[in-house]
């Protein structure tokens, strides 16, 4: 062999690897859009919507296998979704239950975030539990508070929320929240975790609802959507 086949040779070994990583990573891809986790396992699953993911149809989101879906309410103190509404009425049709979701703002109070919440969702007995997102958001709050003023305001928030809706509700915790603040075993509340693929342990304790993954693509969505799985 020639001094120059060598090095040749060499270069479409490694141009087969190359593209053979690629294909793995192709395929991957592709799988990740339709995973959902095992249905023996977590018989009850939905999906968690907002304005953000455009039109939805919900007898199909219904016929692929969603029990219910919870959709944003409100954000902070001063944004409320304008879809909520008219989702909740075309959710019901179609047979799914529904919930509400606020995204709690660590810098905002706490009356003015429950006034925002209670306006948009109505008392309701047939409506899931509500649903708190609890996240650190250097954008709407770039210095926190610290652990026992959340608490405050965070207590104060839920008391008014739960007199509304007169049911306990689900703290959906992400890991950088929990890791801060050390909520879950602060507040005797269900939680609601999120991680891709594999089911989370960073609150330290059972959780009731998990968003299994960020990308799952269904017909009847535009893009897409955050699927999640309940314990029972």
């Amino acid at each position: 062999m020639t001094n120059t086949a060598k090095p040749a040779r060499q270069r479409v070994w490694i141009l087969l690897a190359v593209l053979l990583l690629a294909a793995a990573a192709g395929a991957i891809w592709w799988e990740s859009r339709r995973w959902e986790p095992d249905r023996a396992r977590f018989p009850v699953q939905g999906a968690w919507l907002d304005a953000h993911d455009g039109a939805v149809e919900w007898s199909t989101l219904k016929a692929h296998g969603a029990d219910f879906v919870y959709l944003t309410a409100s954000e902070g103190a001063g944004r409320r979704d304008k879809t909520f509404t008219a989702g909740l009425d075309a959710a019901r049709k179609a047979g799914l239950q529904v919930g509400a979701v606020h995204v709690y703002d660590l810098c905002a109070p706490a009356d003015a975030q429950a006034g925002s919440f209670v306006i948009v969702v109505p008392r309701d007995d047939g409506l899931l539990p509500p649903a708190v997102v609890l996240d650190l958001d250097s954008r709407s709050c770039p210095q926190p508070p610290g652990e026992a003023a959340m608490q405050s305001e965070l207590t104060t928030f839920l008391n008014q929320i739960e007199k509304h809706t007169e049911r306990p509700a689900i703290l959906m915790l992400s890991r950088s929240f929990e890791n801060r603040y050390h909520l879950a075993a602060r507040l005797d509340r269900n939680l609601w975790v999120a991680g891709d693929f594999l089911e989370p342990t960073y609150a330290g304790r059972p959780w009731v609802m998990w968003t299994a993954t960020s990308r799952l693509r269904v017909a009847g969505a535009t893009g897409p959507l955050r699927w999640v799985a309940v314990h029972q």
